[in-house]
C-alpha cells in the first residue's frame, strides 16, 4: 500500500472520529506522529558488518487514541516503515482494537491487540526500544483476538486480564489456525509493580507450551529497575529452567535532561524437542549493554538523543536468530514525538 493510500486512510478515520466528536462531551481524538534515525553499526567478531550497519530510519509511525462517548474508546497506531507490497497491510499495524468499560471497571476489548504476556521488555513501543532478548526478537506480540478485564483492589491499580488471540506463532511452522489464551495480572502497590501472566501456546495445531512469565518492577523516586523471568515448557512434559529468558534493567535519572540505563539478558533452551520457535533447542546466549539518552528541551522528553551500545557472547542455534556470538551492537540516534492534532469538543 502506498503512502498517499495510508495518509487518506488515516485522514479519514480523523475525520470519522471528529464528526462523531459533535455527539459526545468527550475528548475524541489525540494523534501522534513518532519517528526515530539512528546511525548502527554491527561487529562480528572483530571485523565491521557492513551489510547491517550505516544510517537507517528505525521506526515511522503515527499513532491516534480517543473516547468515542463515556464508554468506548479506540486505540491505533501503524507502522510505516514496516509496510512492503507484498504483505497485508495490517501486518505493519501494532495495534487497532476498540475497548468498552463498564460502570462497574470491566472491560471488553477487540481488535489487534498486545499479546498479554508478562515482562516489561514486552511494554515498550518499538521507537524505544534499542535491543531487546533473542526471545523478544522472534516473538510475534501484536495479534488479533479478543479481551475480558477486571479493574480491581482499594484504589483501582490491580488488573486480570484474560485474552484469548491468534499464536504468536501463527503461519510459522504450521497452518494459522491456532490461538494463544493467557491470563495477566498488573498492578500498582508503592514501589512494587507486577506484571505477571499464564500463557498457554499453541505451537501447532492441538500442541501448546505453557509460558510462565513474571515481570517485576520496583521504582523509586529516580531509580527504577525491572526483573522479568519467562519459564517456557512443553504441558506433557513439564520442566523449570530448561527452556527460559531472563533480562533485567536499571533506570537512572541522573538529571532533567539526561538518563542512563544498564541492561543485560539471558536465553536459553535445553529441550529436547522443537516448538518453542522463539529460542530453539541448543541455545545459550547473553547481552549485556546500556546507553545515555538526552532531553533537550526543557520540560518535554518528545525530542531525545541517545548512545547506546551491548555485546552478544553464547551460543545460538536459530540460523536467522539475532543474537551472534561475540558480537557487538552501536548505536546512536535521534527521535522525536510529534503532537499533531488533540481535538475535544
Amino acid at each position: 500500500m502506498s503512502l498517499k493510500k495510508i495518509l487518506i486512510t488515516a485522514f479519514s478515520f480523523v475525520s470519522v472520529s471528529m464528526a462523531a466528536a459533535n455527539h459526545t462531551d468527550e475528548e475524541l481524538l489525540n494523534l501522534q506522529v513518532m519517528t526515530r534515525f539512528d546511525y548502527q553499526r554491527f561487529i562480528l567478531d572483530g571485523s565491521s558488518d557492513r551489510l547491517n550497519s550505516g544510517f537507517r530510519g528505525n521506526n515511522l509511525s503515527f499513532f491516534l487514541t480517543g473516547n468515542l462517548n463515556d464508554h468506548f474508546s479506540y486505540v491505533y497506531r501503524q507502522r510505516l516503515n514496516r509496510l512492503k507490497r507484498d504483505e497485508n497491510f495490517f501486518d505493519a499495524t501494532d495495534f487497532l482494537y476498540l475497548t468498552y468499560t463498564t460502570d462497574s471497571n470491566w472491560k471488553f476489548c477487540a481488535g489487534k491487540q498486545v499479546t498479554a504476556m508478562g515482562g516489561y521488555e514486552f511494554e515498550l513501543a518499538p521507537i524505544d526500544c534499542y535491543y531487546v532478548s533473542e526471545y523478544c526478537y522472534n516473538m510475534a506480540c501484536y495479534q488479533f483476538g479478543a479481551t475480558v478485564a477486571k479493574v480491581f483492589g482499594k484504589d483501582k491499580t490491580d488488573e486480570l486480564q484474560f485474552q484469548v488471540c491468534r499464536s504468536p506463532y501463527s503461519g510459522v511452522k504450521t497452518d494459522k489456525d491456532i490461538y494463544c489464551y493467557n491470563l495477566m495480572w498488573t498492578g500498582e502497590h508503592g514501589v512494587f509493580l507486577p506484571l505477571w501472566s499464564v500463557n498457554f501456546v499453541e505451537y501447532q495445531s492441538g500442541e501448546f507450551m505453557n509460558y510462565i512469565s513474571l515481570g517485576t518492577k520496583f521504582k523509586f523516586n529516580k531509580v527504577s529497575f525491572f526483573v522479568d523471568i519467562m519459564n517456557r515448557s512443553f504441558l506433557d512434559s513439564y520442566s523449570l529452567f530448561k527452556d527460559f529468558t531472563l533480562v533485567g534493567k536499571v533506570d537512572i535519572d541522573l538529571c532533567d535532561y539526561v538518563h542512563l540505563f544498564l541492561k543485560a539478558g539471558h536465553d536459553y533452551n535445553n529441550l529436547d524437542k522443537a516448538g518453542d520457535w522463539s529460542v530453539l533447542p541448543g541455545t545459550s546466549i547473553s547481552r549485556v549493554g546500556g546507553g545515555l539518552e538526552i532531553f533537550p528541551l526543557k520540560g518535554n522528553k518528545d525530542l531525545r538523543l541517545h548512545f547506546v551500545g551491548s555485546h552478544h557472547f553464547g551460543d545460538n542455534s536459530n540460523p536467522e536468530g539475532t543474537l551472534l556470538d561475540k558480537q557487538t551492537y552501536l548505536n546512536v540516534g535521534i527521535s522525536w514525538r510529534m503532537n499533531l492534532l488533540s481535538f475535544k469538543r
